[in-house]
């Protein structure tokens, strides 16, 4: 994993593995890696994998179960979409119009190359 300098690497460990669940890697109600397990696959202390589980855990994406470790929650799936898509219009787009508006980019011209994108 390349880690980033803006952000602490235990929030950039539980917003990857947001995305895994979104993508499959973990599905709702399967076992995650062990803290040391994971700890290992993406190079970091196990202190920073256990404080990136603590985190998802109070926000009931995933859940402990006493003796078998972490476990995706039921509903985790639509939960962090639901959370990243409030990120995405209270955070990112507004910078995308800002910038949009010093380059004098024109929202025909975005909608044209988004289109474009997604037609790859």
């Amino acid at each position: 994993m390349d880690f980033k300098n803006n952000k602490p690497i235990f929030l950039q460990i539980a917003e990857h593995i947001c995305y895994e669940i979104l993508g499959g890697t973990y599905p709702e109600g399967e076992r995650l890696p062990s803290v040391r397990e994971y700890a290992a696959e993406v190079e970091v202390n196990a202190n920073t994998v256990a404080r990136s589980y603590e985190w998802l855990s109070q926000r009931g994406i995933i859940e402990s179960k006493r003796g078998m470790g972490y476990f995706v929650s039921q509903g985790a799936k639509e939960s962090i979409r639901t959370s990243l898509c409030e990120t995405f219009f209270q955070e990112t787009l507004p910078d995308v119009v800002a910038q949009m508006q010093k380059l004098g980019i024109k929202v025909n011209e975005v909608v044209q190359h988004i289109t474009e994108l997604c037609h790859e």
